[in-house]
């Protein structure tokens, strides 16, 4: 019988040599080129502006500390009121308001130019006169002095309730009214002056309509105005 293995040798099919492969180094981190440069670009923007903002951050914190801002403040002080009256017939009013106002700047290292000033004067929502106001440099940790004056004939458009509130204050003698200023300033700290700012002022008050053709500042109560920046 013959044996099944002769020495150890194979008489079998030809066995293929292993495949050889071949590995690219690098092919797994591989990029376009525009797509790689894209991502450093943008990767370098966020790390400047992140950097600016820091940068900004810090600058706005030392400016707060140094300088303390603190908010102006604005009072009707005095109101006089010698006419205010309503003409039914073709919705005109005939006035004249006259206000003391004060502004007072409590910041020790910031000064306020004020290049424009409109005064409005207004009645249940409706205006019915303004005038404009002299511009103004205001120091740090000052009062100053504003005096519209509103005086003559305005048509304005009451409706039946309007209308209604006015006969009433008409008969108790005193009129809610509401003056408006609309700003142009200037902050100046130092050497430096900031670019021009916009507020709103907002004063709502109570004043008496004088007998005799006066009115007594002995009844207008002082009243505060809202800032709106």
């Amino acid at each position: 019988m013959p044996e099944s293995n002769l020495n150890g040798a194979y008489y079998g099919p030809s066995i293929p040599p292993p495949a050889k492969s071949y590995h690219r180094h690098g092919r797994g981190s591989s990029c376009n080129p525009c797509s790689c440069l894209f991502g450093c670009l943008c990767n370098c923007f966020f790390k400047i502006i992140f950097t600016l903002l820091m940068i900004l951050g810090v600058i706005a914190l030392v400016l707060w500390l140094v300088l303390r801002p603190n908010k102006v403040k604005f009072y009707v002080t005095d109101a006089t009121l010698t006419q205010f009256d309503l003409s039914t017939t073709n919705n005109t009013i005939f006035y004249d308001l006259a206000l003391n106002m004060t502004i007072r700047n409590p910041n020790k290292r910031i000064g306020i130019y004020y290049d424009s000033i409109e005064a409005r004067a207004m009645y249940q929502g409706e205006r019915f006169a303004s005038t404009n106001l002299e511009p103004f440099y205001q120091g740090h940790k000052n009062t100053s002095s504003l005096r519209p004056v509103f005086k003559g004939q305005s048509l304005v458009l009451l409706g039946d309730r309007e209308k209604s509130n006015y006969n009433s204050e008409k008969n108790l003698g005193v009129y809610e009214m509401e003056v408006k200023l609309y700003m142009r300033i200037r902050l100046k700290v130092g050497w430096i002056k900031t670019h021009k700012i916009k507020p709103k002022i907002e004063c709502d008050f109570k004043v008496p309509l004088g007998s005799n053709g006066r009115s007594s500042s002995a009844n207008f109560e002082e009243t505060r105005c809202h800032l709106d920046w």
